[in-house]
């Protein structure tokens, strides 16, 4: 028999109710995306260590985009300086995905030890983040803060590229739980002009959780598999424009 006029099996509806399932699906997906953004901005850390001032943060003080992540580590502070004083792309490396960072051309290996060549580090001196990428050091606060700070055309870029530029604020700040613990918080901060599009820096931000995540947990394990630091850490105290307070 010839099938009747009306609506076939396969419909979904009205044009106006699978306009407004769409609808519901996107603002759902706004919103997974929303919540995902914030959750990956604040790992580890708790509402109150992300709202809290750090130092460094008056380097950008009306941040465009800022991400806090945290860690319980089983070891004092003095033990876990040491590790953050070697970091950088031609010491220590940053403890994270070696092996991602280096398909990339960027020849990081991760120490597994205290190198005390490597602990010499003073406010104005360069940590190498990538071949041709440096983060200056702006304060230091042993054992407590290492701020990194750059200011210039934002990367891939040459002298003669008009590139936008970015300002990128890295505070390490390790603070004492109770006698034999510490937690590490990792600050970023970020300013840029209008060259730089939304989309590009959400994903960059991204890649950047995935590193900094691994990172914690590079810090942690290390600092954890030790008793101390292999080498004296130096006194404590804020230097700051090359002085010690």
């Amino acid at each position: 028999m010839p099938r009747g006029k009306g609506t076939s099996h396969g419909s979904t509806g009205t044009p106006g109710a699978r306009r407004a399932r769409g609808l519901a699906l996107a603002c759902a997906a706004v919103a997974g995306i929303a919540r995902a953004d914030r959750w990956q901005r604040g790992w580890g850390a708790t509402l109150a260590e992300q709202a809290r001032d750090l130092p460094g943060d008056d380097l950008i003080p009306y941040p465009r985009l800022q991400a806090t992540r945290a860690i319980a580590i089983a070891a004092q502070p003095r033990a876990v300086w040491p590790w953050l004083i070697q970091m950088g792309q031609d010491k220590g490396g940053f403890y994270s995905y070696d092996a991602l960072e280096n398909l990339v051309g960027l020849s990081i290996h991760s120490a597994d030890a205290i190198v005390p060549e490597w602990q010499d580090l003073a406010v104005g001196d360069a940590v190498r983040l990538a071949p041709g990428m440096d983060l200056e050091v702006r304060l230091l606060d042993r054992p407590r803060a290492l701020v990194l700070f750059a200011d210039g055309p934002m990367p891939p870029a040459t002298a003669d590229d008009d590139a936008p530029t970015l300002r990128f604020s890295w505070s390490f700040v390790l603070d004492s739980e109770g006698p034999a613990d510490s937690r590490l918080a990792i600050r970023e901060r970020y300013s840029w002009d209008s060259g730089v599009t939304a989309l590009k820096f959400w994903a960059i931000e991204w890649v950047s959780f995935a590193m900094t995540q691994r990172m914690l947990r590079g810090i942690r394990s290390r600092a954890e598999g030790r008793d101390g630091p292999s080498v004296e850490v130096p006194r404590a105290g804020v230097e700051t424009n090359g002085q010690v307070l």
